[in-house]
């Protein structure tokens, strides 16, 4: 179950009351919205003797025929040809429960789903012509970006649709994928444009991950190693004593990294108090003012995992640096992530701007704008424990840079 709290002026922290008069005539409007949504961990999601997506798309009106409209992002069907005949097959054996509203579509898949300004229209085109309505289903199988794309358009079409999410890789099925946030890159800007908007449930299949590139499934644990490092240090342990089990994608070690990272995610969602980000704090995003941004000066050349671990690990040195960890901390947090089989480093650290100033700082003043204003940016003050601050001294953030450049030998 998913509490939001909203009222006038809520931003999700406990504020004073303002010194200004109320109006004499003003009426107080306080709404309480529930929302829930399952996470089912499961196996061969499309097999005929797998209903577990049945159940999630009947689960609240058993009795009636669900129209579905189904996305599939284009690298899936490279790696699983056969998979779109498996799907026609799936409903086509549950006529009485469910059918599809269209043959399935297929879309670009990576950044380039969130980059496509044509993509959203596209997908808006084809709900109307499917005749969609607000008890239609749309069922989106793919990686991170193409849930933010395609639940982006799904949560604008009649002010929203139904959205079943199938991730498909490490990262969408223990973070992006089970939260309640969609959204595609406008501007020049990631998530310029997005929703807050919970899916009605999640499917994640262990199956998806086999079929991924090493780099790809590697790329997804840096957010396991992330959220631990701010909010479970057993798991933190865990992560640190199986990474050579991770580094080789070992099936037991990577199905339990993924449901335990996923559980940490919706924790935060549902006991925050502030699921929808309302306030001037992004409490699950260590790391994430540096992997932005280098995201976008290595052109997505780096993927998203890659720019968090380094984001992650500057963030590690900074917190020593800065005395609220100490050193040997900061190395476990390296280590693991080196253990993993990540980089903590990338040449894009060192591009500078026309004025001489290391390009990736302006991430700092992209994230305060994010966020309203305030600038937050969550440190660590123990392994397992997260702490804000709303202060970076750019000097120590140059002297981290370079000590990840020599730590790298770079």
């Amino acid at each position: 179950m998913l509490p939001l709290l909203m009222a006038p002026g809520f931003d999700g922290r406990t504020r004073a009351r303002s010194t200004v008069p109320e109006p004499a005539r003003c009426q107080q409007q306080r709404v309480r919205v529930d929302f829930d949504y399952p996470v089912v961990f499961t196996q061969a999601l499309f097999s005929n003797d797998n209903d577990d997506l049945l159940w999630a798309l009947t689960r609240n009106e058993p009795h009636r025929t669900h129209r579905v409209f189904v996305v599939i992002d284009d690298g899936v069907v490279r790696a699983q040809p056969e998979l779109i005949p498996t799907i026609e097959q799936w409903f086509g054996a549950r006529p009485q429960q469910v059918k599809l509203a269209a043959a399935p579509h297929v879309v670009p898949g990576g950044e380039a789903a969130k980059n496509d300004a044509e993509l959203v229209s596209s997908l808006l085109s084809r709900f109307q012509a499917a005749r969609l309505d607000r008890q239609s289903f749309v069922l989106i199988v793919g990686g991170g970006a193409v849930l933010d794309a395609v639940g982006y358009a799904a949560s604008t079409a009649h002010r929203g649709l139904r959205v079943v999410r199938a991730p498909t890789t490490v990262l969408s099925q223990n973070d992006a994928g089970i939260g309640v946030k969609n959204g595609v890159n406008a501007f020049g800007t990631k998530n310029f444009l997005g929703t807050f908007s919970p899916p009605f449930a999640v499917l994640n299949d262990i199956d998806f991950i086999k079929t991924l590139d090493p780099r790809d499934r590697r790329s997804g644990i840096a957010e396991a190693v992330k959220v631990a490092c701010i909010r479970d240090g057993e798991f933190f342990g865990w992560l640190e004593d199986h990474r050579s089990a991770l580094a080789a994608s070992e099936p037991a070690a990577m199905d339990t990294m993924i449901q335990r990272c996923a559980e940490l995610h919706l924790q935060h969602i549902r006991d925050s108090g502030d699921p929808f980000e309302m306030g001037s704090a992004r409490p699950l995003d260590f790391g994430h003012w540096a992997a932005h941004r280098l995201e976008a000066l290595s052109k997505h050349a780096l993927r998203h995992g890659e720019a968090v671990a380094i984001g992650v690990a500057l963030d590690a040195r900074y917190s020593a640096l800065t005395q609220r960890i100490d050193e040997a901390s900061q190395q476990r947090v390296w280590n693991t992530l080196l253990g993993v089989g990540f980089s903590l480093w990338h040449d894009c650290l060192d591009q500078r701007d026309a004025d001489g100033r290391l390009s990736v700082l302006a991430g700092l003043v992209e994230f305060r704008e994010h966020l309203g204003g305030e600038l937050t940016v969550t440190l660590l003050e123990a392994i397992g424990r997260g702490v804000e601050t709303h202060e970076m001294d750019e000097a120590i953030v140059c002297q981290a840079i370079a000590d990840l450049r020599r730590a790298a030998g770079a």
